[in-house]
């Protein structure tokens, strides 16, 4: 009995590496963006001399977007992948980020969070930057989902707080 339990556990840990075509597919998501950038970048220089300041903002705001979510997409990738298939073999590299190695669970769902309250922060600025082009209602509802965004993101905080702080 004690042979087929190990080699269960031997299989269960291996099947680990079942995750790795999901931190692939995450990696060539960003070079989607980086292409979604690059095009979007071309647009703006092609139309620049057409294009007024708030214009401009509200494209640079959207490079903003795109630039935070490929950074979320790094950070989830390398975190996962080192937390739940390997570690990765890069400890002597002058490069290598501060924080891999060091995010876990709690630091990835903070990170995950804090960023998507600031990408709804950017895509309010640019619906208060574009008023015109939005009515109340539509406006309201954003108003609503970010609030919501920041509101998840401070229980977050507070619970993981409140798990460190009882033991």
């Amino acid at each position: 009995m004690k042979n087929i339990e190990t080699i269960f556990e031997k299989g269960l840990f291996a099947s680990r590496w079942l995750l790795t075509p999901f931190y692939i597919g995450l990696i060539l998501a960003v070079l989607l963006l980086m292409a979604k950038f690059a095009m979007k970048f071309a647009s703006i220089l092609s139309h620049f001399s057409e294009i007024t300041s708030s214009g401009l903002v509200v494209d640079i705001l959207g490079l903003i977007d795109l630039a935070l979510i490929a950074n979320l997409l790094i950070i989830i990738t390398f975190s996962g992948y080192e937390s739940f298939v390997s570690k990765m073999d890069v400890d002597d590299h002058e490069d290598k980020p501060s924080w891999m190695g060091k995010v876990g669970f709690s630091e990835l769902k903070m990170k995950v969070i804090g960023s998507i309250v600031a990408i709804s922060a950017i895509e309010l600025l640019r619906v208060f930057i574009e008023m015109e082009n939005y009515d109340l209602a539509h406006v309201k509802w954003k108003i609503i989902m970010h609030a919501t965004f920041v509101f998840s993101g401070l229980m977050f905080a507070l619970s993981d707080w409140l798990s460190r702080n009882s033991s």
